[in-house]
């Protein structure tokens, strides 16, 4: 009797946490379970970067750190780009607002996609235009001709896209910066996840930067490089006077000593950086064939570090599954209800871990869909 009451208990203590744990945005390292949620890269930053920071702690608390103009030659270091095209934010999160909330008239963005596009935006500032199921592919030029119909003076492509894990052919977004061109419409290529793209420097628009004063691609650095902690972002973009309209909006000291920091020794960091990419697209890939095994699951084959879903007919919904496999596994993952999407409640993303851990997911997720198949 004693053994089913803690049993109980444990399982209460479990749905209490979860329910609190669905309501936070972050500090998930506290709780002890498997973080399936946040998208980061596992393998990055080396043990030698935490050895330098820990050398230069009392130099980073007690100091000033640098302003705009040397993080951006930081960053320009880093991607091979003039920094006078840059612009270095609080994580990519502080640039949104500034763009979404400040600066966009008009604002027009595919759904679903990483949402803070939209919710930094006044409501009547934001155009979401539909990505059809089940293929979730964006139509370039239908998007074009939405935005120039609505008038919009931004547009915004997350590629690959969150949480579809999609990537927008080059070719497309090519144009469709042309198309908008004409119209005095900027478009912001979000290439925070590009590097776990299998033909990464195919992909990325960074190299035709110049050729295109209606393009911004911003960055995330926290995703490629596993810095979440630290919240640094990047804009990249030729248009000097919407570059200097985006700096406008930051505060003068807008990243700490350690962001910093890493910003010095980072290039120092580029072949480990490679190298730790490559294997998470490795585990990624495994993680892939491993969904597909699970019957009728509709896995997209992923461009990202995660991968979306959709559950099976017969399958308990996404929040059930996402609240099953936290009670029972000690697993979080990210389902899709509330996403601007039909059905929104049969989706689930996941983010690639370790090729043991995704194991563990991929079995977990087999266990609940054949419970529901018995069932049916």
């Amino acid at each position: 009797m004693t053994e089913k009451k803690k049993t109980i208990t444990d399982t209460a203590d479990k749905e209490q946490q979860f329910e609190a744990i669905e309501q936070q945005h972050g500090g998930y390292w506290r709780h002890g379970f498997i973080d399936h949620a946040y998208l980061y890269n596992l393998y990055f930053p080396p043990e030698r970067f935490f050895q330098q920071l820990t050398r230069q702690i009392h130099e980073l608390v007690l100091n000033y750190p640098v302003a705009q103009n040397v993080l951006a030659n930081l960053v320009g270091t880093l991607i091979a780009q003039p920094a006078e095209r840059i612009v270095v934010g609080n994580g990519a999160a502080e640039l949104i607002k500034i763009v979404s909330g400040h600066l966009a008239k008009k604002l027009i963005v595919p759904v679903p996609s990483f949402n803070e596009y939209a919710n930094a935006a006044p409501t009547e500032n934001i155009i979401e235009f539909a990505l059809e199921a089940p293929s979730f592919q964006l139509d370039v030029d239908q998007f074009a001709a939405e935005a120039i119909r609505n008038k919009a003076d931004i547009a915004v492509v997350v590629s690959p896209n969150n949480p579809t894990s999609l990537l927008v052919p080059k070719v497309d977004l090519l144009r469709l910066l042309d198309k908008l061109a004409a119209h005095d419409c900027m478009l912001i290529v979000d290439e925070s996840f590009i590097d776990f793209a299998k033909d990464r420097d195919r992909e990325t628009l960074e190299g035709d930067i110049a050729n295109y004063p209606n393009l911004a691609i911003f960055k995330s650095m926290s995703k490629a490089y596993g810095i979440c902690g630290l919240r640094i972002g990047y804009m990249l973009t030729a248009n000097a006077l919407f570059a200097d309209q985006v700096r406008q909006g930051l505060h003068i000291w807008n990243l700490n000593g350690f962001a910093e920091t890493f910003l010095v020794h980072a290039p120092e960091y580029q072949q480990e950086f490679l190298a730790s990419c490559e294997r998470v697209r490795a585990d990624r890939d495994q993680f892939y064939q491993d969904l597909c095994t699970i019957r009728e699951m509709t896995v997209y084959r992923p461009d990202a570090n995660y991968i979306f879903c959709r559950l099976p007919d017969q399958a308990p919904s996404g929040p059930e599954v996402a609240r099953r496999l936290f009670v029972e596994h000690n697993i979080y993952i990210k389902h899709c209800q509330g996403k601007t999407m039909p059905e929104s409640d049969r989706y689930i993303r996941i983010s690639s871990r370790t090729q043991a851990e995704n194991g563990r997911v991929a079995e977990a997720l087999r266990t609940i869909v054949a419970a529901a198949e018995e069932l049916s």
